[in-house]
């Protein structure tokens, strides 16, 4: 089975590939030559992952599906949340973000927080979501450089490492992307 994953993320790309090695075959968006940027407009991540799984099938007619991430921290009322990539503002790095949720978390006790995966497929004329999700907490300083993203300042429940520490083909088996990712291979191999 094909089928599209809209994403302009190098890094989701080659973690997605990973977790359906030898179930699904993943085509990008150069796959199908679409070199736009995609809208990410909404305000949850439904809405966004929506969005850009939509944005392919109207414009390139293919089943595909996409995916929108967030991390939710306790402290900061669930933020970033939706606005994860973007936290430190519309022109920031991995870097900005985790100096900002740094800076504001100092002092902190509860520094409980959660990454959140929805993935919209459009399948068939058909909607589908699924969801991964892994609770843990953001640390005071950055470990490990495997990963992208926050990987180096978040450590998952049960773990001493942070996702950075871990390296990818661990955080593959236990990230909310996984977890997500998993669900959606067991729908498509089903239908």
């Amino acid at each position: 089975m094909k089928i599209v994953f809209a994403t302009n993320n190098p890094h989701k790309l080659d973690e997605i590939r990973k977790i359906t090695e030898d179930k699904i075959e993943i085509l990008s968006l150069a796959d199908i030559n679409c070199f736009e940027e995609i809208p990410e407009t909404g305000t949850t991540l439904e809405e966004n992952a929506l969005m850009k799984a939509q944005f392919i099938k109207d414009k390139f007619g293919f089943d595909c599906f996409a995916d929108d991430t967030g991390l939710e921290v306790d402290a900061l009322d669930g933020a970033p949340g939706v606005y994860s990539s973007r936290y430190a503002g519309e022109s920031c790095n991995p870097q900005d973000n985790m100096e900002k949720m740094l800076r504001e978390l100092h002092g902190e006790e509860n520094r409980k927080a959660r990454f959140r995966t929805v993935i919209a497929l459009l399948l068939k004329d058909e909607q589908h979501f699924f969801e991964g999700e892994i609770g843990g907490e953001i640390i005071c300083e950055k470990r490990g450089t495997a990963g992208f993203g926050y990987d180096p300042i978040f450590l998952p429940d049960g773990y001493d490492k942070t996702f950075a520490e871990l390296g990818n083909d661990e955080k593959n088996r236990i990230s909310h992307r996984a977890i997500a990712t998993q669900k959606l291979v067991d729908f498509l191999l089903r239908n």
